[in-house]
């Protein structure tokens, strides 16, 4: 009886070796799409290899979609217009679509496989958006598990943003890790330093991309990103502003701020920073320098966890509670959010309550 089952295993082990064979040999040839054309915008056309998906078919003649996620399908912003043969919508895109995008043929481009010639529509910003080379030339750690880290461009060497966009960084292989990936962090410096960025970066556990910059990544080394993307900015309305974040959610505040502060703007500001404990808080100096040297401009941190040893007499719990007593005037506040979906729903629903009609946010998971 023991002799018939593994002659059965080993016919089983034999046979499925063949079909796995005979399925990558199928796919080599069944899946070979050839050249295939890209109509963007009716304006221009590109020949890209088939097979590939849309954004990385566009990101290797150098047009770069905005992807925060870096292709996996699940942040929802490489949108694009499909006007033909991007094929059918799938189950992974529906979600991210509202009922005007789904009627307008809207599509994630990391889900659109490119199989033959195909027709898009894409904003004309998107051709500004560039691959950078940089070296690092400074980490520092602002909590134990918060990094600021500073690129300085060498090819480009300058490059324009507006404070509060983000990059898209690129990871080398390291450990196990033998494909690089791309992540998307908002830059934390003033605009009116071209010559270089700076990011901050929170390590998430089992983050390939956080276990690359906190563990693996040093000065010296050289790394390329692409950008800048987003909308997340101010806007230029002279009203009150609410900021509205938590941990590294920082980053493009202090980007912001440093701007304003740089322009001496008139704008009330107050910010609302939400961490956990005392050890979670960072660059108290600087907002403590931008209270003095501001026009009118309120730190406000509050911790949701503060340990029995911290010390602290400041605020806790919550943030959105604490909105109504600092504002003014709703109709003449915005609101800027940037940090977990949690937070951001949470304080765009109490700002909605209140009367805040403008809320703008930038999101990560």
């Amino acid at each position: 009886m023991m002799l018939i089952i593994i002659n059965n295993v080993l016919t089983f082990v034999g046979l499925s070796g063949v079909l796995s064979t005979i399925i990558v040999i199928a796919d080599y040839f069944l899946a070979n799409y050839g050249d295939c054309k890209i109509d963007i915008n009716g304006k221009r056309e590109i020949t890209v290899k088939g097979g590939s998906s849309l954004l990385t078919s566009l990101a290797e003649k150098d047009i770069f979609v905005s992807s925060a996620c870096g292709g996996r399908g699940t942040c929802g912003l490489c949108k694009v217009k499909g006007i033909d043969g991007c094929g059918p919508l799938l189950p992974t895109e529906k979600p991210y679509m509202s009922p005007k995008e789904l009627e307008e043929g809207i599509r994630l481009s990391c889900q659109v496989k490119v199989k033959r010639d195909l027709k898009i529509e894409i904003p004309e910003s998107i051709f500004s958006i560039r691959k950078y080379k940089s070296v690092v030339t400074a980490i520092e750690d602002y909590t134990y598990d918060i990094k600021r880290i500073e690129f300085k461009l060498i090819e480009p060497n300058e490059i324009t943003f507006k404070a509060g966009q983000y990059v898209q960084l690129e990871s080398k292989r390291y450990g196990k890790v033998r494909q690089p990936v791309m992540r998307a962090y908002s830059v934390s410096s003033n605009p009116s330093h071209t010559d270089y960025i700076e990011l901050i970066i929170r390590k998430v556990p089992e983050g390939i991309m956080t276990t690359f910059t906190h563990d693996h990544l040093k000065e010296k080394d050289e790394i390329s990103f692409t950008g800048p993307f987003g909308d997340f900015y101010i806007r230029d309305t002279g009203t009150d502003m609410f900021f509205v974040a938590g941990g590294s959610g920082m980053a493009p505040f202090k980007g912001m701020l440093e701007e304003l502060n740089e322009k001496k703007s008139k704008r009330r500001i107050v910010f609302f920073f939400g961490a956990r404990t005392t050890k979670d808080l960072f660059l108290l100096e600087g907002m403590k320098r931008f209270e003095e040297e501001m026009h009118d401009f309120k730190f406000i941190p509050i911790l949701s966890h503060p340990e029995p040893n911290d010390g602290w007499d400041g605020l806790t719990g919550y943030i959105p509670p604490y909105f109504e007593e600092h504002l003014r005037d709703p109709k003449n506040t915005e609101g800027y959010l940037c940090g977990n979906p949690g937070l951001l729903n949470a304080s765009e629903k109490r700002m909605r309550e209140l009367g805040i009609e403008d809320v703008y946010y930038d999101s990560f998971g």
